[in-house]
């Protein structure tokens, strides 16, 4: 599947959300109609979604990203991370674009500061959960279907560690000079 399809189902899916997307309710509902939307597509189609899912994600696989999820959210593991790239998913192409490019872009994104839920895991599983809606197999069955796609044409290395330069998320002169508007409003919560 091409990004602009990828990007094109996303869409669908914020619109019948009809809300507000950046909380985390708004992001889960971003993911469950992104179920309804993939679950009416063959299930090869579902499998080539989360591929194209896979190759976007691994574009937001970045240190200053990271940074950026990591005062928005008070903290962030690696998990952490994958979820908060699931949200930035639910927000769609071009705030997505926007937060890859500059990650300190993601001050206007009109998040609650007192509001540390920027994160859907919901949107890590919904190709899985649709997949399964459509076939009536499991997720196993889905797993199984991605692994023989990847293996049908090998998406490449995944990076070991994330793009530019790593840095102390804990250094708060850091993060004011490298995301100087989100440090303002995200401070570092005690």
């Amino acid at each position: 599947m091409d990004r602009e399809t990828f990007w094109a189902i996303v869409e669908r899916a914020r619109r019948a959300a009809g809300r507000e997307t950046v909380t985390a309710e708004g992001a889960d509902a971003v993911a469950r109609h992104l179920v309804a939307e993939l679950s009416v597509l063959s299930p090869a189609a579902i499998v080539s979604f989360e591929q194209a899912y896979d190759d976007v994600t691994e574009e937001g696989w970045r240190w200053d990203l990271w940074a950026a999820a990591y005062l928005m959210r008070g903290g962030c593991s690696d998990d952490g991370f994958d979820y908060f790239r699931g949200w930035l998913v639910a927000q769609g192409r071009a705030v997505w674009d926007r937060a890859v490019a500059d990650p300190d872009s993601l001050a206007e994104a009109g998040v609650d500061p007192d509001d540390d839920a920027v994160e859907c895991e919901a949107v890590l599983s919904a190709a899985g959960d649709a997949y399964a809606v459509a076939t009536g197999a499991g997720t196993d069955a889905f797993w199984g279907a991605l692994d023989a796609a990847d293996r049908a044409a090998p998406p490449g290395p995944a990076p070991a560690d994330p793009a530019g330069e790593d840095f102390d998320f804990d250094d708060d002169e850091q993060m004011h000079a490298r995301l100087p508007r989100l440090a303002a409003i995200h401070r570092p919560r005690e």
